[in-house]
């Protein structure tokens, strides 16, 4: 390989992995001599990578951690598989993953040849993912197109469903992404509306960012206090939804309900003699803003018995449901 800038990145892509490197097997890989090997290696000192240098018949080559991060360099397939485990991951909301997935996505993407970009689509349509929750599914690439905006301060133009169905066309300028695990949420100021709205991102549909460059506006501030995405999103969904004080009695340890319970609902606490029949469990006492509909489901998903003590909404949904099950059941015995 006799292109030095090409060799260079190809030194630094093998140096990347886990692994000592013996000199003779990198001068094997790139086609050069062993001494080629060793300036070119003093070529990426020079640049600021730390690579180290062991001695004797098992010695070579491998990168160490330095003090800042050198440009990373990827192969075609590490590339690839990267994206494609961003997008997964980005795509059905996951729970425990966070708005740094999506941000690394948005940036790659960027950079990914159309080559690779074409293998990452393909890959991501002939993927059928066995999906959990709500069943409120994201589009990979809606979510990157919403990130990068935000990112770069650029204006957004895309249609929008409401809860009833139905569509509007909206001019925002993104602030930031909120993912609650179950869902993605766009913090945006709407321009047509003149006024700060939240969307939820899987109502959104043909995202396309205009070029147009916007300086960042201050959210809104309340009682006089700094506001970030988080607590604004946080105050206009608790104005939307009836907050329910939950007061729920479990038959079971406090871990084992605790594990089974998203961190959201609240953690129970021990409380002997608590369950439904007078054994011992936990006690869960909280507020939550999710629907009615959702906080049923996942108490009964905790797969132990339980009793609600409130609020009467709850328990008036939970006989409904049961009875809603049992004629269920009884159907499908006939």
């Amino acid at each position: 390989m006799t292109d030095t800038p090409a060799r260079l990145l190809k030194l630094l892509s093998l140096l990347q992995t886990p692994r000592e490197w013996p000199g003779g097997e990198l001068a094997e890989r790139l086609d050069v001599s062993p001494r080629t090997v060793r300036r070119d290696i003093d070529r990426l000192r020079e640049l600021g990578y730390p690579v180290e240098a062991s001695r004797g018949s098992l010695g070579g080559y491998r990168l160490v951690a330095g003090a800042a991060m050198p440009p990373l360099v990827l192969d075609d397939e590490e590339a690839v598989a990267i994206a494609v485990g961003l997008r997964a991951g980005a795509g059905h909301a996951i729970e425990g993953v966070d708005e740094a997935s999506v941000r690394a996505l948005a940036k790659l993407e960027q950079v990914l040849p159309s080559r690779l970009r074409h293998r990452v689509s393909a890959l991501q349509n002939a993927t059928v993912p066995l999906t959990r929750g709500d069943g409120a599914t994201i589009d990979p690439q809606t979510l990157t197109t919403l990130a990068s905006a935000a990112t770069g301060q650029e204006a957004l133009r895309f249609s929008y469903r409401s809860g009833d169905g139905t569509e509007t066309k909206r001019q925002v300028e993104p602030y930031r992404l909120v993912s609650t695990g179950r869902r993605w949420y766009l913090v945006a100021y709407d321009l047509l509306r003149a006024d700060w709205r939240t969307f939820r991102v899987d109502r959104v549909s043909e995202p396309f960012a205009t070029g147009a460059r916007f300086a960042a506006r201050p959210l809104p501030m309340e009682g006089g206090e700094a506001e970030d995405a988080a607590r604004y999103f946080a105050r206009s969904m608790a104005g939307r939804q009836p907050e329910l004080r939950l007061d729920v009695r479990f038959a079971a340890p406090a871990e084992f309900v605790a594990a089974r319970l998203p961190p959201t609902l609240g953690v129970p606490e021990p409380e002997p003699g608590s369950g439904p029949a007078g054994e011992d469990g936990c006690r869960l006492r909280s507020s939550s803003t999710d629907s009615l509909e959702w906080v049923a489901l996942r108490l009964a998903l905790v797969d132990c018995e339980f009793a609600v003590q409130g609020p009467p909404q709850l328990v008036a949904y939970l006989e409904s449901l049961g009875a809603r099950l049992t004629r269920a059941a009884s159907h499908g015995k006939g």
